[in-house]
């Protein structure tokens, strides 16, 4: 059974190119360095274990590509959810790609029963 075990939220924004990806990621790295915690060596897991849920939310969530969010993880084995969310603001003087802000919010778990090897 899988037990999560740490949520962190990030905010990443795309300002002027457009890129709900490069959003997407940002927001991912905000929510990943606000951390340092070694949580599968506290529970005696390898890094490889840790079942990372990323729920991502921008406004154009087809514009996203699902596999660069995940080439970010250095370790784990990331689930990626993308959703409608997120804000679009478009120029003042009404032309060009809108700033692009994205929300993420990831989880950590493991699953803390050990399969008999």
């Amino acid at each position: 059974m899988a037990r999560r075990l740490l949520t962190e939220f990030g905010m990443g924004t795309s300002l002027r190119r457009g890129d709900y990806t490069q959003a997407a990621k940002r927001a991912v790295q905000d929510a990943l360095w606000h951390n340092s915690i070694n949580l599968a060596e506290l529970f005696g897991f390898e890094k490889t274990d840790m079942l990372i849920t990323v729920d991502v939310g921008v406004q154009k969530p087809d514009e996203v590509d699902v596999a660069e969010i995940a080439a970010v993880f250095p370790y784990g084995q990331p689930t990626i959810q993308v959703h409608e969310g997120g804000l679009d603001i478009p120029r003042p003087e009404g032309t060009g790609n809108p700033t692009i802000i994205a929300n993420v919010a990831l989880s950590v778990a493991f699953d803390m029963e050990k399969a008999d090897v």
